[in-house]
C-alpha cells in the first residue's frame, strides 16, 4: 500500500510550489509560543483540525517543525491500541478490494492513532485509502491535502543530500518518506552532528541504491531535555 500512496503522495505534494529553505527553529519557536502571533501553536493546530484549507504553507512548516517546542512533544511515543496488528494486517492485503467493514476498521483505527498523534504520516495515508475506497471523496480530499502540504513542509527542509539534508522530526518520518519515493530502507547510520544516512534500494530496480540524508539535531536536542535518563 505504501508503494500505491507514495506516487501520488509525492507527485501531489511537488505541485505545491515552495522554497527549499533552511529551517529557523528559534524563529518557530517565538513565533508558536507567542499568543499574539497569527502561527500560535494552538491556532496552527485548530486550523489543522478543520475541514477548511486557508493555511498557508508556511503555516505547515511552522505546525510540523513547531510541534518540537509543544508539552507533548515526544520524537519515541509509539501509538498502541489493542487492534493494532489485526487492522495493520488488511493494510497490507493487497489481493483484492478491501470490503466496507474492513475499510471501518482501517478508518477506525486511523482516527485513534491520529488523536494520539497527528503527525502519524502514515496513518493518515492509511485513512486516505479507506475514505476512497468506500467512496467519501471530500472527506479523503481534505485528508490528502493535509498530508501532501506535510510531506511538502519536511522537503521544503532540505534535498535530502549530505549538504543539505531534510530536516524530520520523528524518526519514522525518514522511512515514510524514503518509502513515498519508492524505496525502500536497507541500511541505517548515525552520523556525527545528528545526521542520519539511510542506504536504500529503489522498489522498482534492485540493482539502483542511494543514500538519503537526515537532520535529527533538534530532535535529539529537545528529547534529551524532557527524557534525560534516555541519553545518559
Amino acid at each position: 500500500m505504501l508503494v500505491m500512496l507514495g506516487g501520488w503522495a509525492i507527485e501531489a505534494a511537488a505541485q505545491y510550489k515552495y522554497e527549499v529553505k533552511e529551517v529557523d527553529f528559534n524563529e518557530i519557536k517565538e513565533e508558536t509560543l507567542d499568543p499574539n502571533s497569527p502561527y500560535y501553536y494552538p491556532k496552527l493546530v485548530s486550523y489543522f483540525n478543520s475541514n477548511d484549507t486557508i493555511m498557508n504553507f508556511k503555516a505547515y512548516r511552522d505546525l510540523y517543525f513547531g510541534f518540537v517546542f509543544q508539552e507533548d512533544y515526544n520524537p519515541f511515543r509509539n501509538t498502541e491500541f489493542e487492534d493494532k496488528e489485526k487492522v495493520e494486517q488488511l493494510y497490507y492485503n493487497s489481493d483484492r478490494e478491501p470490503t466496507r467493514d474492513e475499510c471501518d476498521e482501517i478508518e477506525k483505527y486511523a482516527v485513534r492513532a491520529l488523536a494520539d498523534n497527528m503527525f502519524d504520516i502514515d496513518q493518515i495515508g492509511y485513512y486516505i485509502y479507506a475514505l476512497q475506497h468506500k467512496k467519501k471523496y471530500a472527506r479523503a480530499a481534505v485528508r490528502q491535502y493535509r498530508h501532501d502540504k506535510l510531506i511538502a513542509a519536511i522537503m521544503s527542509s532540505g534535498h535530502g543530500t549530505e549538504e543539505e539534508p531534510w530536516v524530520v522530526i520523528f524518526p519514522e518520518h525518514e522511512y515514510t518518506l524514503i518509502n513515498l519515493l519508492g524505496y525502500v530502507a536497507v541500511d541505517h547510520d548515525e552520523l556525527q552532528g545528528g545526521i542520519d544516512r539511510i542506504r536504500a534500494k529503489s522498489e522498482s530496480n534492485n540493482r539502483e541504491t542511494k543514500d538519503f540524508y537526515f537532520d535529527v539535531s533538534q530532535m535529539l536536542r529537545e528529547a534529551s531535555v524532557k527524557f534525560p535518563e534516555d541519553f545518559e
